[in-house]
């Protein structure tokens, strides 16, 4: 159903609602599962309307949907079967035993036991379980308590517990207009003309015409409306003109260039946007650019998006297909256990994560230091304290601010978009930006930007230059060149000190949101036309806004003067708020802060606590103390991927709450200080070198109090003469270490720990193989499209449930006994290139083996939908790493679509390859995709518009021709910044800004079979590589030096058999899996005694770094790599 058709039933719902039907109503809203009524549900669970809340229930979730759902039905079912058990209805009991609870004992059949055993009670409640419980009454309000979280968390019910925000009788004026259009266009139109009817077109210049039905008949007219309904259309004045369009609402301001000093806009959109300029974008921000709308759909535009998605397209087309999940979050994504504890030593005011490196931490604090921190290692690795650089050229109102009160302090730190540098917002006058390389702090500019405080601060890039936006207490904004210092726009308007600023832009339209201490909102473009937008911001104080990170979402945090708090998302094609968020007390201490992550997650700190909200759901998601010690209103940062939340605490600290992701980086740099070459290096060169290039006298001052002092100094090519000498001394040592190390051998069964696990289905090779996320089953794919699942029973000798030689999973099932098994069409299975894609809470998986792709439950092994029938088929699938409803799939034709889950449409389609795509892999961090494919070429794409940034063919060993059917993988590492390249004929390290290659091996000697897989383990330190002839070779991954050589005699069961894919434990870095030709998984570990494959080679060129950056002059051994 279109998305005007959705909004058509919402219409209809109120306009049922109104008029007072209501068993009318909910029906429409359990047949159309748009909406779910939370108020009419909790009223039938409160009166014991079974029957009727399955029904309701069942218009949006079945029992086996999910986790959750089966939760929800499962609670509802017990209460039933408790409360006929109350009341001695013994065959009831038995009847709802048999009919409604026996479904779950597949699940979980100790609990059904145990419920079985309930009827053998005289009373339940002597059950320990179940002693607590009350009357029938409070039982069914504890339980609602527990549906209504259930619910809430349900990825199925999303965007359907909120009605749309409506004006009242939306569809009588709907109608209303229609009637006034439809009299314009009479020929002869009469003064007060009576509407009859609204079967067919009102026209005045038919009075001998067919008669109209009667109004009696009409149930939209005034004869049918009842009591309490809005007044008959009549009332309504058919043909009162409606009202006029505001002229300067957003849809146009951008064509008013008139010179008013400040216009404010009092209505229309908050966004920026006009038509062909720039009016329409903010107003319809997920509309494609390149596909028309329309203002209706019919059922026939279906087969006109199928038309255009099958044949020839442009960037962007639309696909058919039913309503797939939403985003795939649960509350485990949030970070919440404390992992690490800070000790700034002075209270914390702002702290912001390095966008790039994201274990680095900038804090600022209000006696105006600055810290940066490695939270992996809790290394404090720079500290600043404030002073003024250069005190001889400040302003005289600055310098008798800091003589009246020198005391200083910090009101932002926020990193440039490429980490290279930072800025720091003083609460008198003076902004500071700094450089930060190889663990060293350099000041670069200082400039006195406002008159009284700084308040706030941001980067923005207007025009591709890079700029640093400041606000203050003199009521102003201004921008400011970062590399010069240079003032490039001042806008003034605000009658009150300015708060905060939040700069965006939406298809190349770059503007700014203000906030200032009277409550107003403005909006600016980089022109001197004066504010776009004038609106007031709930509580009339002190407001921040911030954008979700796909910069479609757009909220609001801000406290009165009085301690009230809102929490609020804008409509930004109406200016007006589209909710508003529960949870808040009056606050009497201080002003509440927020942040946003994961395009899906909302945080505050109020109250001494952390609160969550769910961004489609006004009421609270959940909320932790981070084990006490937190202010009344703590202030909150999250890293750019969500895993790491850093709060500051009330002892002058900062405490680091990670999700699981968070805790596995920081393990993996809790022993590593910050690495410049961890850095992409066109990022530290660029700036450096456009920072040097205008570096100023010191002292020099730019406009009055605008001043700014640069005092840049630099390291050419990132080495220091002073440690030259140092390292011709290591290199000596690292020879002499290299000539005495070998790789380790295994050759016989009892050198380390292997399991085959156990199969009953018929054997078929194994296509693609990979560890669920949590570490806990390993799912394959075989070449006759057949998925399997093994999981690792909990038990007293396997607590954590974790993956392991040591104990034999099982081949999982559900209940149904059926098999999740791809489409195949026409197509035979064997011939087909598979390809998968799990999802990061293991709740779905993507799969397609030469026919449709398919999306299924992993619990169940359902098929939820299907959809881009071949041909082309796909070949390869990414989840986006930060929003599972885009999905990257490559194609057989060679081309790689970026499709949109929640919408149903392919976003754009990328081309540069030649053959078929058979490698994509995203990073967040550098927001890029890198595709690979079989015409052995590297293709870097830039995930904000989809652009091809660079490309480049793999660089082939001499006499190597690969075979056609060679695929080329990519893996990133886990920096995000550089990324494993397979191929048969090679492993290869590249960098990805600059698409270098940096290290190359290829096969040869003791390994010289061609390569049929490969994958870094989860900490990136070793790289797991199978050959053709049954090896699997462990690889260091920052030097590509053999460490471990498996032979196919200790872990395979024929000489025929030969790995075909690797896999690696998400969070053991020394157990990986292979999928076998025989169809076959072996699970390998090192034996107990060891730990680990091998020992590692000797530093080379006297680093110990674990970046995979290495140098060309590696020493050699006996598999010395390119």
């Amino acid at each position: 159903m279109s998305s005007l058709s959705r909004e058509l039933v919402f219409l209809i719902l109120q306009f049922l609602d109104e008029e007072k039907f209501k068993e009318t109503v909910h029906k429409l809203e359990q047949e159309s599962g748009f909406f779910f009524n939370m108020k009419y549900f909790e009223d039938e669970v409160q009166n014991g309307n079974w029957d009727e809340v399955e029904r309701y229930l069942s218009g949006f979730t079945k029992v086996d949907d999910n986790r959750y759902s089966m939760k929800i039905f499962f609670e509802i079912r017990k209460q039933k079967y408790l409360e006929a058990l109350d009341k001695q209805d013994r065959a009831k009991a038995v009847e709802i035993l048999v009919k409604d609870l026996k479904v779950f004992s597949s699940f979980n059949e100790e609990l059904f036991k145990e419920i079985t055993q309930l009827l053998t009670l005289d009373n339940f409640r002597e059950n320990e379980q179940l002693s607590k419980y009350g009357d029938t009454k409070s039982a069914r309000n504890i339980m609602l308590v527990e549906l209504k979280k259930l619910i809430e968390a349900n990825p199925l019910f999303r965007d359907k517990l909120q009605f749309p925000s409506l004006k009242t009788s939306r569809l009588r004026t709907l109608i209303n207009q229609s009637l006034n259009w439809q009299h314009q266009l009479c020929k002869n139109p009469r003064p007060n003309p009576d509407i009859k009817t609204l079967f067919v077109d009102h026209n005045c210049g038919q009075p001998n015409g067919a008669r109209a039905p009667s109004p009696a008949t009409n149930p939209l007219m005034g004869g049918m409306a009842k009591a309490g309904g809005f007044p008959p259309l009549g009332a309504h004045g058919p043909f009162q003109p409606g009202p006029a369009p505001v002229a300067t609402a957003l849809a146009g301001w951008m064509a008013n260039t008139a010179p008013a000093p400040h216009p404010a806009v009092s209505a229309g959109p908050i966004g920026l946007g006009a038509a062909t300029s720039t009016a329409a974008l903010l107003k319809r921000p997920r509309t494609p650019p390149n596909v028309s709308t329309v203002e209706y759909q019919s059922a026939d535009s279906d087969l006109l998006k199928r038309a255009r998605a099958i044949g020839p397209s442009g960037d962007e087309v639309s696909y058919p297909g039913p309503n797939l999940p939403q985003a795939l979050y649960s509350q485990d994504d949030l970070p919440k256990s404390v992992a690490r504890t800070l000790n700034q030593g002075s209270a914390v005011t702002s702290m912001d994560f390095h966008p790039v490196q994201q274990t680095i931490l900038l804090v600022g604090t209000n006696v105006g230091d600055i810290g940066i921190w490695e939270v992996g290692s809790q290394e404090r690795l720079a500290i600043k304290n404030f002073k003024v650089w250069d005190l001889g050229a400040c302003t005289m109102p600055m310098q008798a601010a800091l003589v009246k009160d020198p005391g200083v302090s910090v009101n932002r730190v926020m990193w440039s978009p490429d980490g290279s540098l930072f800025g720091v917002a003083h609460s008198k006058h003076i902004v500071h930006t700094y450089t930060f390389h190889n663990n060293e702090l350099r000041q670069h500019l200082e400039i006195d930007a406002h008159v009284g405080g700084v308040n706030d601060l941001a980067f923005s890039k207007p025009n591709n230059q890079l700029c640093i936006i400041t606000c203050g207490d003199d009521k102003t904004i201004k921008v400011w060149d970062v590399a010069t210092g240079n003032k490039q726009y001042t806008f003034e308007g605000h009658e009150a000190p300015v708060y905060s600023v939040c700069p965006h832009y939406k298809e190349n339209i770059q503007f700014i949101f203000s906030t200032a201490l009277d409550g107003k909102i403005k909006a600016w473009l980089y022109d001197l036309m004066g504010s776009r937008v004038d609106y007031d911001a709930p509580g009339h104080w002190c407001t921040t806004m911030a954008y979700s990170a796909d910069g479609t979402r757009l909220f609001s945090c801000g406290t009165s003067k009085e301690g009230e708090s809102y929490l609020v998302e804008w409509n930004e094609s109406e200016g007006a708020i589209k909710r508003t968020y529960q949870g808040f007390r009056k606050c009497i201490m201080g002003v509440v802060h927020f942040d946003t992550t994961k395009n899906r997650f909302l945080a505050a700190g109020d109250e001494f606590l952390i609160k969550f909200w769910d961004m489609d759901n006004i009421s609270i998601l959940t909320t932790i103390d981070a084990e006490g010690g937190l202010p009344a209103s703590p202030r909150l940062r999250f890293n750019k991927e969500g895993s790491l939340l850093a709060v500051s605490t009330s002892d002058n600290g900062v405490k680091i709450l990670v999700n699981a992701d968070g805790l596995r980086m920081l393990r993996t740099f809790e022993n590593r200080t910050f690495d410049a070459a961890r850095v992409p290096q066109d990022t530290k060169v660029g700036i450096v070198n456009q920072i040097a290039a205008v570096t100023m006298p010191v002292g020099q001052t730019v406009g009055g109090s605008d001043r700014v002092v640069s005092t840049v100094s630099m390291v050419l090519n990132g080495v220091d003469s002073r440690s030259v000498g140092d390292k011709t001394r290591i290199a000596d040592d690292t020879v002499e270490k290299n000539k005495s190390w070998k790789p380790t051998e295994v050759n016989e069964p009892g050198q380390c720990r292997s399991l085959r696990l156990v199969d009953s289905l018929p054997p078929s090779k194994v296509s693609r193989l990979i560890y669920t996320n949590s570490g806990v089953a390993i799912l394959a794919l075989a070449s006759n499209a057949v998925h399997k699942l093994w999981k690792w029973p909990r038990t007293e000798r396997n607590a954590s449930g974790k993956a392991t030689t040591n104990f034999p999973p099982q081949l999982w099932q559900p209940a149904s006994g059926i098999l999740m098994t791809n489409d195949i069409s026409d197509t035979n299975p064997e011939d087909a290139v598979p390809c998968f894609a799990l999802s990061k809470n293991d709740s779905y998986v993507m799969s397609a083996s030469g026919g449709k792709v398919s999306l299924f439950n992993m619990m169940t092994f359902k098929t939820m939908t299907t959809f881009m029938p071949p041909p082309p088929p796909a070949t390869f699938l990414a989840f986006h790493p930060q929003d599972n409803n885009i999905i990257a799939i490559g194609m057989e034709d060679s081309t790689i679509q970026i499709y949109n889950v929640r919408v149903d449409e392919v976003r754009s389609t990328l081309k540069g390859h030649q053959k078929r795509v058979t490698g994509l892999a995203f990073s967040h961090v550098l927001n890029v995709l890198v595709s690979s494919g079989a015409d052995a070429q590297l293709c870097v794409w830039g995930t904000d518009g989809w652009e091809r940034l660079r490309s480049k063919f793999l660089q082939l060993p001499p006499g190597r021709v690969p075979s056609s059917l060679a695929e080329t993988r990519v893996q990133f590492h886990q920096d995000q910044m550089h990324f494993l390249v397979v191929h048969e004929t090679q492993i290869a390290i590249y960098e990805t800004s600059k698409l270098e290659c940096l290290k190359q091996w290829v096969p040869r000697e003791s390994l010289s079979a061609p390569i049929s897989h490969a994958t870094y383990s989860c900490d990136s330190q070793l790289i797991y590589t199978s050959f053709l002839d049954g090896v699997v070779g462990v690889f260091h991954a920052a030097s590509l030096r053999l460490r471990c050589r498996i032979a196919p005699s200790a872990y395979l069961p024929s000489s025929s058999v030969h790995p075909l894919v690797v896999a690696a434990h998400p969070s053991e870095p020394n157990q990986f899996a292979v999928g076998l030709s025989d169809g076959g998984v072996q699970v390998l570990e090192p034996l107990e005694s060891e730990g680990k494959w091998g020992t590692g080679p000797p530093a080379e060129n006297g680093s110990a770094s674990n970046a995979p950056v290495v140098t060309a002059g590696a020493a050699a051994s006996e598999q010395n790599p390119r």
